[in-house]
């Protein structure tokens, strides 16, 4: 019998992601104005957040059968949504091809993270 997809554990995951970045994105910012950092460094630290939090919120709530595909869910809502905020913040809405890119990262980060999820609960 094929399993749905249990949303009711996508958003948990996803609200984890955000809860979890809002949380080192707090951090980040009081490190900045400690030290200021290149424009290089700040984005690619952005980014490891992003990933950290994609992984944390998918290996925290993913269950069961497809995986991959409940990985690639949390990821997306949560890079969407915290694309949304951060671009509300910061007063500008552009798609790039590096925000695509940013989105296919994250979707295979979130399928990966998915697929590890599902596996170790069954150990």
């Amino acid at each position: 019998m094929e399993e749905k997809i249990d949303w009711f554990h996508v958003v948990k995951g996803v609200l984890l992601s955000l809860g979890v970045s809002w949380l080192l994105t707090v951090v980040f910012a009081v490190i900045l104005r400690l030290a200021p950092l290149s424009e290089a460094l700040i984005y690619t630290i952005n980014q490891c957040i992003k990933g950290v939090c994609i992984i944390v919120g998918t290996l925290a709530f993913v269950r069961g059968e497809k995986g991959w595909l409940k990985g690639g869910c949390v990821a997306l809502f949560f890079t969407a949504l915290s694309y949304l905020a951060f671009s509300a913040l910061g007063g500008t809405f552009a798609i790039s091809w590096i925000v695509l890119l940013e989105v296919l990262v994250a979707l295979l980060l979130g399928a990966v993270s998915g697929i590890l999820a599902v596996n170790l609960q069954e150990k």
